[in-house]
């Protein structure tokens, strides 16, 4: 028999600590659970300088920066997590295993330290809380409502699918939007190109001639001297205004204003109102789920959700519930900015006391209309890009080729 020291989590979500003999540590965990807990953290025992030299090891040391950390990176850790402890591994020998898999310099830093305070004998959600830059509210919370209902791999469950969820719907409406921004972006290149360096030499050529210039030619010289005369100076204003549109960004007030046009935008303003709709029913349904009371599943909610023109919706359902109002009253006052069917879904869910079942149902269907949405926007915006692209080449193809006609005419 060996003496082994063990961190244990009982079923109301208590953690305790103790000394125990068994064959190994695989008996230990059964017999543990037989009682009715959940080993977090098992050791052979130690004493005098091996004590010391493991209580130095497990120091928690935060590292301070960890913004690299992918979201894929996230969703494998909180799913692989989920599978191992249901499977009767350790917190702590799970938390080892992930740290030794993964190939993310910052997300294995990250495992490492929170490995080191569960051995310390702390909660995985304050460990978490630890690291906000990679672990978001809604991670935490939804860890620590595992813990205090033990059922903690379900709920790691939970959160590894909201995760994937939500990243697949950042990616699809992203993915619509860079093939046209890239479009966008090289056309101005390549005319900030030619207004720069083969502009010029058609100008000297039209000065030789002679000739009256017609409007088009005007305008396309105008712009070319321009940019040859203050070239520092217009590339110091694009600098600047980007500086102080991504300054503005982060004003409340600016952020609002933002978020305001963006949603009254046509095309563009449905698809928002939709994204965080389903965000906003994802985040609720999945806390809900995972037994996080109403207030603190709209606290988190409230931060989740990225347009700035829904969260004070969700503050006011916040002061509601509080008073004792049902949650779907504030999403009716607002279907301005939530679609009407959040809102009675909303209220269906109260009624048969399934907020969470309903709320899932709503994430999945405007997660499906933002999937088809952004599939149609591509294909409107495609033939709109190639009308663009071609006005800007017939306006310059034409301001050229008039001087030389009308000289031609002329002869």
């Amino acid at each position: 028999m060996t003496l082994f020291h063990f961190t244990a989590l009982r079923q109301g979500g208590e953690t305790f600590s103790g000394e125990r003999e068994a064959k190994d540590k695989h008996a230990l965990v059964e017999a543990l659970r037989a009682e009715g807990a959940t080993a977090l953290d098992v050791e052979e025992g130690r004493g005098g300088d091996g004590s010391m030299q493991h209580s130095l090891m497990t120091m928690n040391i935060k590292i301070p920066f960890f913004s690299g950390v992918p979201a894929i990176e996230k969703i494998l850790f909180a799913r692989n997590l989920s599978a191992m402890i249901s499977a009767g591994l350790s917190l702590s020998r799970a938390l080892a295993v992930l740290e030794k898999q993964t190939r993310n310099a910052a997300m294995k830093e990250t495992i490492a330290g929170i490995e080191r305070s569960v051995r310390q004998g702390r909660l995985l959600h304050d460990a978490f809380a630890d690291y906000p830059n990679v672990f978001s509210t809604m991670f935490v919370a939804m860890t620590r409502a595992g813990e205090e209902s033990g059922s903690l791999p379900d709920s790691l469950k939970i959160v590894a699918v909201q995760m994937e969820r939500s990243n697949m719907l950042v990616k699809k409406v992203r993915g619509a939007m860079i093939y046209p921004t890239i479009v966008l972006l090289v056309m101005i290149a390549i005319g900030t190109l030619m207004l720069i360096f083969v502009v010029p030499t058609l100008s000297d050529t039209f000065a030789a001639l002679g000739t009256d210039l017609p409007l088009p030619t005007q305008i396309i010289l105008g712009l070319s001297n321009f940019l040859i005369a203050n070239t520092v100076l217009v590339a110091s204003a694009a600098i600047l205004f980007a500086l102080v549109f991504i300054g503005a960004l982060r004003t409340q007030l600016g952020a609002r204003l933002f978020d305001r046009i963006m949603l009254s935008a046509p095309i563009i303003g449905p698809i928002i109102a939709k994204i965080n709709a389903a965000r906003t029913a994802r985040t609720l349904s999945s806390l809900l789920a995972a037994g996080v009371s109403a207030l603190s599943a709209l606290e988190i909610t409230h931060d989740v959700v990225q347009n700035m023109q829904f969260r004070p919706i969700i503050t006011h359902a916040h002061e509601l519930v509080e008073k004792g109002k049902p949650l779907s009253a504030a999403f009716v006052e607002a279907e301005g900015v939530y679609p009407i069917m959040f809102a009675e879904m909303a209220a269906v869910g109260e009624e048969t006391g399934d907020m969470s079942g309903m709320l899932g149902r709503v994430a999945d269907f405007y997660e499906e209309e933002v999937e088809q949405e952004t599939k149609d926007l591509s294909t409107v915006i495609e033939p709109l890009l190639m009308v663009v692209i071609g006005a800007a080449v017939g306006f310059f193809a034409i301001a050229m080729i008039m001087p030389i006609y009308s000289l031609s005419n002329s002869i």
